[in-house]
């Protein structure tokens, strides 16, 4: 079982600064998963230290809450908003393409994903019904000269040609744009400033396609999945670095991230050499390969949801 409580040294060290944001190459190829929401949350560790203070009080709330908390008026469903922002005409992608975003996103929360029974007989104790619903608040759509956007949240803000958040604490704000360098996604954690709070996909990744499509494999929606995991405040399952912790119980120790669809059963070299859940949404595995969330991935989720939890906003009436 993985140590999960974490001190504020250790939060300082577990998101020290390694590197500033690269060049964005709008031209580049993905051939495997590139996600940056914990390098979006390193420069702003950087650039403003008191986040670490406050994201070390929603950690501490988070680990009691686990295992003492319950969820405010039952089953959240939570309003989201699309700001889609496009140069090209297949960056306008459509209200049906939209939509599918969402049908994804209810169904990986909910258990009820087609591939939800492919989960290991290893792993069936501990798969688990999320229990989260999201509905469509509205789409915005806003032409632009940009060829990409990197990863500094000009997206959300007018003054940048971007779009400001739609009342950022009670809805999911959701931008849909090319972000350029190979990057699928990325997401802001809870404790955020919530003028840039919500959840940022490449177009070309929203929603389901075609298998044989430009987005392939990375067509069934479930970079939305990932980035709304951590929206919830999930890490990656390997804790971004070898052997570390995702600071849930019930998931196996990873030397690092997966990527493609690796053959069962899949070993880790680390301590005790367990077994890796590579069919986890939050591993880096192609989106056919991931179908699942555990029940100490689901109590880390309900914990921002309760009364005094980091986004108790969205469980109001």
């Amino acid at each position: 079982m993985k140590k999960i409580c974490l001190s504020l040294a250790a939060l300082l060290l577990l998101f020290s600064c390694q590197e500033d944001e690269k060049t964005v190459n709008t031209d580049a190829r993905v051939s495997k998963r590139t996600c940056v929401s914990n390098e979006v949350l390193e420069r702003q560790l950087k650039e403003n230290p008191e986040l670490a203070i406050k994201m070390n009080q929603i950690e501490d709330f988070t680990m009691n809450t686990m295992t003492n908390g319950r969820l405010v008026n039952g089953r959240i469903e939570i309003p989201v908003v699309f700001n889609v922002l496009y140069r090209t005409a297949s960056e306008n992608i459509s209200d049906a393409q939209l939509q599918s975003q969402l049908d994804v996103l209810n169904a990986d929360f909910n258990a009820t994903n087609s591939d939800f029974n492919q989960v290991p007989t290893l792993f069936s104790g501990v798969k688990a019904n999320v229990g989260i619903t999201f509905v469509l608040d509205r789409v915005i759509r806003k032409a632009t000269t940009k060829t990409s956007w990197g990863t500094r949240d000009a997206m959300k803000k007018n003054k940048q040609g971007g779009i400001d958040p739609t009342t950022p604490t009670t809805k999911l704000n959701f931008w849909v744009c090319t972000i350029g360098g190979g990057i699928l996604g990325y997401a802001q954690f809870p404790g955020g400033a919530s003028s840039t709070d919500g959840v940022v996909v490449d177009s070309k990744y929203v929603g389901v396609t075609s298998n044989s499509g430009s987005a392939y494999p990375y067509n069934l929606g479930r970079t939305a999945t990932h980035e709304v995991g951590h929206w919830m405040n999930l890490r990656h399952i390997w804790g971004d670095t070898t052997c570390g912790s995702d600071l849930v119980a019930d998931t196996p120790t990873h030397n690092t991230a997966n990527y493609g669809v690796p053959t069962y059963p899949h070993y880790s070299t680390c301590t005790g050499t367990p077994v890796e859940m590579t069919m986890n949404y939050m591993d880096y595995t192609d989106d056919r390969g991931m179908y699942m969330f555990t029940t100490g991935q689901k109590a880390r989720i309900n914990a921002i949801f309760v009364s005094g939890g980091a986004r108790f906003s969205f469980a109001q009436p």
